[in-house]
């Protein structure tokens, strides 16, 4: 089926990342999953390559663009060559439409023109030991000093995407008790330095995938956060982490896709090349059998990923689409790729063949961003019921 989602500048941009990602990706790439992270001077490159200034305003030192599709392009790319780019994408997808959506025009010259380059790597703070899904549960907090000038931030973090790498977060942290009525009031949002006094990183856990995203504990005892460096109102926050949950969930969702499609690359070369009995694993007809099935999918994943990715950027994408759309391509993804790592065989659970990276890398698109159980109940509410 013939698509219509990207056009020649999109073309012209997967061009310049596929030879990136041959010409400085993959010949180092084993080294990165062995450290468990990528090198913190890569992102310098992505920012030369203007890979985080796409969606920012020229003012500020981007491209000025208002579209998700050139980050789907690099999801694509990035799955196709089984690699990843570390920590960066909650930088991008994450944390800056909260600064485009809260920052004043003060903060954004402060904050983004840095944000472009790599000078300045964000991540976002919201899960705590204690609380997973229930982010009104949180217990960091942030009380405003006597004098008035800044917060004290108290409290710690899990599961921070970027979180060894980052040189700004988005902290999350209850500046108000909440109240009988809105257990979810008295949430704000701080752009929190990582030099401050007091913020320290914990332990860079050991993921079963994403090998190469650093991802940290966070812990903050006293630390002073200017009043200049909150985002937003005070108290608000909660609401504003909702604004963007339909663009993660796009985000895992068209991931989760571009990770099938793949899969599905991946078990084809290797079945085309793989001799058992005699023959290539491909003249089999179990083989044309499974890999039509996994096509299928990917095909129609696609054609879901497609559509949530024209309404996200026409500003349509509403909540349970978004929901919907996520758990069909994580789902989907599931599916496909334990279906093709099966196909290789016990060469399938090997590391050094990307097939069982992919089914490691794949697995948490079904928790983080919501689980999929979360989005069954989200697209239930949607239907009435």
């Amino acid at each position: 089926m013939r698509r219509t989602v990207f056009n020649e500048d999109h073309e012209a941009f997967r061009e310049t990342i596929r030879a990136f990602i041959e010409a400085e990706v993959v010949p180092v790439y084993d080294e990165w999953f062995a450290a468990g992270q990528a090198p913190r001077d890569f992102y310098y490159k992505l920012g030369e390559l203007g890979i985080f200034g796409i969606n920012v305003p020229e003012e500020f030192g981007g491209a000025g663009m208002d579209s998700h599709k050139f980050e789907a392009v690099l999801y694509e790319e990035t799955a196709r060559a089984g690699v990843q780019f570390g920590g960066s994408g909650v930088h991008v997808l994450l944390a800056l439409p909260y600064l485009k959506m809260l920052a004043t025009d003060e903060q954004k010259k402060r904050y983004l023109p840095k944000f472009v380059t790599g000078e300045e790597m964000w991540a976002i703070a919201m899960t705590e030991p204690g609380t997973g899904s229930d982010l009104a549960g949180m217990k960091t907090t942030a009380k405003l000093s006597e004098d008035g000038t800044h917060y004290v931030l108290n409290g710690a973090k899990t599961f921070i995407t970027g979180g060894v790498h980052a040189d700004k977060v988005i902290v999350c942290a209850r500046t108000s008790a909440p109240t009988a009525e809105d257990r979810r009031f008295g949430i704000s949002l701080f752009a929190v330095d990582t030099k401050s006094e007091g913020y320290s990183v914990g332990r860079k856990l050991d993921k079963l995938g994403l090998r190469t995203s650093d991802t940290a504990e966070l812990a903050f005892v006293d630390v002073k956060v200017p009043v200049e460096d909150l985002l937003g109102e005070e108290n608000k926050g909660f609401s504003y982490l909702g604004h963007n949950l339909a663009s993660e969930r796009w985000g895992i969702a068209f991931g989760a896709y571009a990770q099938a499609k793949a899969a599905v690359r991946f078990a084809k070369q290797y079945v085309q090349e793989r001799t058992v009995f005699g023959k290539p694993v491909a003249h089999f007809q179990n083989t044309k059998f499974e890999l039509a099935a996994c096509q299928a999918e990917v095909d129609a994943a696609e054609a879901v990923a497609d559509r949530a990715t024209e309404a996200l950027d026409a500003g349509e994408l509403t909540p349970a689409e978004a929901a919907s759309a996520k758990l069909f391509c994580t789902e989907v993804a599931h599916r496909v790729i334990d279906r093709c790592l099966q196909l290789h065989g016990g060469y399938g659970y090997m590391n050094e063949y990307p097939i069982a990276r992919l089914y490691a890398d794949n697995r948490v698109n079904r928790i983080y961003g919501g689980t999929s159980e979360i989005m069954k109940s989200i697209i239930a509410k949607n239907m009435g019921l």
